[in-house]
């Protein structure tokens, strides 16, 4: 399977890994299987370090089209996009552009540092929600 994820309902995360040539149908299955899971306002790592192939810009941009729809639902959580070769990244930024949701989204060229940055958005809230 090109998009292999795995849903944390525990730590409502979302880890998904996009390997070898990815097209766009991949990635809406990834989206529609979140979403029947009730994972789509978790925090969710994509990480494409491992794909060959992307959809071209204009099937990405409809994928942010279908993001955009889910978040007229309800709450979509934070995104954080590991994107390590330029291809990857434009593609990314496309996806970003296209993906209007009232939640944080980044692009990261490494696991660690969007692992890091997801993180902490995760203890910011915990932070916020602790009485002072």
């Amino acid at each position: 399977m090109p998009v292999e994820w795995t849903v944390s309902h525990a730590q409502r995360m979302v880890l998904a890994v996009a390997k070898g040539k990815i097209e766009a149908a991949d990635i809406e299955r990834y989206l529609h299987a979140v979403s029947k899971d009730g994972a789509m306002s978790y925090a969710k790592i994509f990480n494409l370090s491992e794909s060959t192939s992307l959809p071209a810009a204009s099937s990405v941009r409809a994928l942010g089209g279908i993001v955009s729809r889910y978040a007229q639902d309800g709450p979509v959580g934070p995104v954080a996009i590991v994107a390590p070769s330029d291809e990857s990244f434009r593609r990314a930024q496309i996806f970003a552009r296209a993906a209007s949701a009232k939640r944080p989204l980044k692009i990261f060229r490494e696991l660690h540092e969007a692992s890091r940055w997801i993180k902490s958005l995760e203890q910011a809230k915990l932070d916020a929600s602790d009485p002072p």
